[in-house]
């Protein structure tokens, strides 16, 4: 059973588009699409209905009021139903054979999360949050993964990795993604998916369209919020269990990556400070709570 879990917010149009090519999806075996609206004010639900009014396949729409992207991957996560839960994004248009694809990625028992291609729909657009590779990697258990090899608009997990991966009782840590203080959740659950002993495979079989829609004067500020997320990423990677050495790797980076991209530097740093705070203050109040 295959959960394709999309998670959206205020993007009515943009998921229309993206419901039209999940609809179009072929694959003999058992599936479902879950339909996370993140607190949307705008004509979100009425899109989630007409298509599951639509659908030949079941559709799970799922309510998430609070806001951020890993509280609506995790409120996905817990309705699904599948064995093999696959996400993508509002943005991003299928292939329609992403489904055997995926079967076929998870058929060594070993690999316990895959990524796959993205691709740039629009030619326009800055070729950004895209992976147009075409050759196969490997991603050894217990390595570092940099944050990018796995990206969130085309990856998925068996559904036991998630259930030991999770903190807190879910398994995207909610300090992450968009629309909290930290880009990266993708690259946090894959890296702990890792460190929990779980190989993962980049499969360029695995392919979706990334229509983002930004342009070469939008990249300053992505880069920078991206580079926060590094940040946090890193220092929570150095402080894991198991993640010591995975975590210097990361770091050891650092200079290199500065070299490119000078305000990386004081970014990634202010990131890795940043998520420290939140840690200490999560861990407070959490704290506070159990007495």
């Amino acid at each position: 059973m295959i959960s394709l879990i999309v998670c959206t917010r205020n993007r009515a149009a943009a998921l229309a588009a993206c419901l039209s090519r999940i609809a179009a999806l072929v694959h003999a075996g058992p599936w479902e699409a879950v339909i996370v609206d993140n607190g949307s004010t705008d004509a979100t639900a009425e899109v989630i209905r007409a298509f599951a009014a639509g659908a030949v396949f079941p559709v799970r729409y799922v309510r998430q009021p609070v806001p951020g992207l890993s509280n609506a991957r995790n409120a996905g996560v817990a309705a699904a139903a599948g064995d093999l839960l696959l996400f993508t994004d509002d943005d991003c248009y299928v292939d329609a054979g992403l489904l055997d694809a995926a079967v076929a990625a998870f058929s060594d028992p070993v690999v316990g999360f895959v990524t796959g291609r993205v691709r740039l729909f629009d030619p326009e657009d800055a070729p950004v949050t895209v992976n147009e590779s075409v050759e196969p990697l490997r991603f050894a258990a217990g390595r570092f993964l940099p944050a990018g090899a796995v990206k969130g608009a085309n990856f998925g997990f068996r559904r036991t990795v998630l259930a030991q991966i999770a903190e807190r009782g879910v398994p995207f840590d909610p300090l992450f993604g968009s629309g909290a203080r930290f880009p990266a959740e993708d690259a946090d659950a894959a890296q702990r998916a890792a460190l929990a002993g779980w190989a993962g495979v980049y499969d360029p079989a695995l392919v979706v369209w990334h229509h983002h829609g930004r342009k070469a004067g939008d990249l300053a500020p992505l880069y920078r919020d991206y580079d926060v997320g590094r940040g946090a990423f890193h220092a929570k990677l150095l402080l894991a269990r198991g993640g010591f050495g995975p975590g210097l790797q990361a770091w050891a980076g650092l200079w290199r990556r500065a070299k490119v991209r000078p305000s990386l530097l004081r970014d990634e740093l202010r990131g890795a400070l940043g998520y420290v705070g939140a840690a200490i203050s999560r861990a407070a109040g959490g704290a506070r709570a159990g007495r």
